[in-house]
């Protein structure tokens, strides 16, 4: 493993790096979906979104990503079942991308990618050291 001189401090600590993807993907996997978690409303305009691409049970389709979504950045946040949460967020994301974004512009894609590559990075990697994963786990990170 080589070091880049004057970064061994981070490199003594790489392993807790995962906390601050799972912070930010997590908050923003819980806010931007805690409308339709919280709005009959919202979740109903979701689901004629997913009609309208002739998605299956399109009302199903909404309730299952967008609890999956807020439930999944909770285990985010605190670390907890993080690889099955990231397998889930990584299945959800690449539906949403062939769903909604293959005629979308670059611009318009480009969080959904994020979300994708950031789940992709946690099911490799883990939650990492600060995370009631590791705690739970006795310091292995098994999930």
């Amino acid at each position: 493993m080589s070091h880049t001189p004057g970064f061994g401090f981070f490199e003594r600590r790489r392993e807790y790096g995962a906390v601050f993807v799972r912070l930010v993907v997590g908050f923003i996997l819980v806010y931007g979906t805690q409308d339709n978690v919280f709005s009959h409303e919202r979740m109903t305009e979701f689901r004629d979104f997913l009609a309208a691409r002739r998605v299956p049970y399109p009302l199903f389709s909404a309730y299952l990503s967008a609890y999956a979504q807020f439930a999944c950045g909770i285990l985010y946040v605190l670390g907890l079942f993080v690889r099955p949460a990231a397998l889930v967020m990584v299945i959800n994301f690449v539906a949403a991308i062939l769903i909604a974004h293959l005629d979308t512009p670059l611009d318009a894609t480009r969080l959904a990618i994020c979300m994708l590559f950031c789940s992709l990075f946690l099911l490799f990697n883990g939650a990492g050291a600060l995370s009631l994963d590791n705690r739970l786990g006795g310091g292995r990170g098994r999930c």
